[in-house]
Order: structure tokens, then C-alpha cells, then sequence
């Protein structure tokens, strides 16, 4: 059974930077993982992807502040979150494909504090 272990959250003040890191279990290749998040009340939302190629993909609310890179060798995803606002408060979730069943982690809390 494969396992997403995500680490990094935490509370940080606006303007701050937050790591997110995500690892899978196993040795398998996963072509797609990513980042969603759900606030309180919200729907749970894409933030970023990355494909094992290196092909990313962001939501248009943290273009030029989040980058999201992979070490493909380890099987583990990260999430750099810079210039961080109240409205990124969020459980932070890790997503993955592998071998056509996708898997999540159990989320990591990030609070924003103004």
C-alpha cells in the first residue's frame, strides 16, 4: 500500500515562506504529483502540479509566489510557499497518480497569520 507522508506545516506570518515536502512509499515511478488545499467551508482546490518531466502547473492565486518541484530518485514532492497571505490558510494535501490509482496524503495544516 502506498503512503503520502506530508511535512512543513505550520503557522507562519503573512509575508513569510513555508516548505512543504510530501513523500511516497514504495519504488515505483509516479508521473503526477501535486499539491491541492481546502480552507474552512471551501472546496478542496488544485494549487500546484508537477509531471515527472518537470511540466508544472499552478492555480492562478499563487503564480510567482508557490513553486512546486520534485526529486523524482526519492519519490517526494515539494511546495516552496513564499510572500504568503490569510487566505492561504488551508489544509495542505498531497496528490498522487500511481499506476492509475491516485493516492492522497493526509494534509499538513499551514496557517497564515495577519
Amino acid at each position: 500500500q502506498v503512503q503520502l507522508v506530508e511535512s512543513g506545516g505550520g503557522l507562519v506570518q503573512a509575508g513569510g515562506s513555508q516548505r512543504l515536502s510530501c513523500a511516497a512509499s514504495g519504488r515505483n515511478s509516479i508521473n503526477y504529483m501535486g499539491w491541492y488545499r481546502q480552507a474552512p467551508g471551501k472546496q478542496r482546490e488544485l494549487v500546484a502540479a508537477i509531471m515527472s518531466g518537470g511540466t508544472t502547473t499552478y492555480a492562478d492565486s499563487v503564480k510567482g509566489r508557490f513553486t512546486i518541484s520534485r526529486d523524482n530518485a526519492k519519490n517526494t514532492v515539494f511546495l516552496q510557499m513564499n510572500s504568503l497571505k490569510p487566505e492561504d490558510t488551508a489544509v495542505y494535501y498531497c496528490n498522487a497518480f500511481i499506476l492509475g490509482v491516485e493516492y492522497w496524503g493526509k494534509g499538513t495544516l499551514v496557517t497564515v497569520s495577519s
